[in-house]
């Protein structure tokens, strides 16, 4: 065989392993998001108060090609299967990526999260790409939705208490006044934050934080990992659970796509988290 041949062979088969890792990482980030599970007992449980399932959805990114508001119907169909008592939504909503075949405006985007249906409530926070877009426009989507938002401060959602800081990527957080709403109300302390960079922070009373923002890298390369996580720690909180100083930080991949519609070693997913008491401590014999 000629250089020029082999040199034409190697070229075809380089171009085709590259089509074939696309497609196989577009398909990834289409997929059917992995459901990820946790149990977070708490010291102040309530007496008396019932166990509670909590499902983390993040980083929506509602635009074609991967996320148009039907596959977004499935996935709050998804959700609902779940049976959840609450539903915290983790900001970037929607997304103006360069390369989407399509934008959505915020109230057709959103509008399936309407079909949600937790027991006790469903509660979101702003992200980067909500404020980059329009946030007065991402807040009335959501409220039309049923979605309460939080940004900077919090609510009672039945024996738990909800605080839900705006997004710290752009600036717009403020955790002492957030802390300080969550603490005028009653049961564990939960944080609802767009990006996990805050949770060094957070005070020992709030044990359980959630976030996503960093997509758990998007693009994990063999043997170098994530292109970007986009968080100020790198990797230390860039994906799944953490436990760290008596708290619990959880990350979600998200379920959308930023910058392109593809996905590499880093499957989109939400997170099912049971909320129960303390166990009893054990009898001395």
């Amino acid at each position: 065989m000629t250089f020029g041949r082999s040199l034409l062979l190697i070229v075809a088969i380089v171009l085709l392993a590259g089509l074939a890792l696309g497609g196989w990482s577009y398909w990834m980030a289409i997929s059917e998001p992995l459901v990820r599970r946790a149990e977070i007992r708490f010291q102040d449980w309530p007496q008396g108060a019932r166990e509670l399932r909590l499902v983390l959805v993040t980083d929506i990114h509602v635009a074609g090609p991967d996320m148009a508001p039907d596959r977004l119907e499935r996935i709050v169909e998804q959700i609902n299967d779940l049976r959840p008592d609450i539903v915290l939504v983790g900001g970037d909503l929607v997304s103006d990526k360069r390369f989407a075949t399509r934008h959505y405006p915020a109230s057709e985007a959103l509008a399936p999260l309407a079909g949600l249906r937790p027991t006790i409530g469903s509660y979101a926070v702003l992200g980067n790409h909500d404020h980059w877009r329009d946030s007065a426009e991402i807040r009335a989507a959501l409220v039309q939705a049923r979605v309460r938002v939080l940004q900077n401060d919090a609510v009672q959602a039945g024996p738990v208490a909800i605080g839900g800081l705006d997004d710290a990527f752009t600036g717009h957080h403020d955790l002492a006044h957030t802390v300080a709403r969550l603490r005028a109300l009653n049961g564990p302390k939960i944080l609802l934050s767009h990006s996990p960079d805050p949770f060094p922070d957070v005070p020992g009373d709030i044990v359980l934080m959630l976030a996503g923002h960093t997509h758990c890298g998007q693009v994990r390369l063999p043997f170098i990992g994530p292109l970007s996580t986009m968080s100020r720690h790198g990797d230390r909180y860039a994906c799944g659970r953490v436990d760290e100083g008596g708290r619990t930080l959880i990350v979600s991949a998200g379920v959308g796509t930023s910058i392109v519609p593809l996905r590499l070693a880093a499957a989109p997913d939400i997170w099912l988290v049971e909320l129960r008491p303390a166990r009893a401590p054990s009898p001395r014999r």
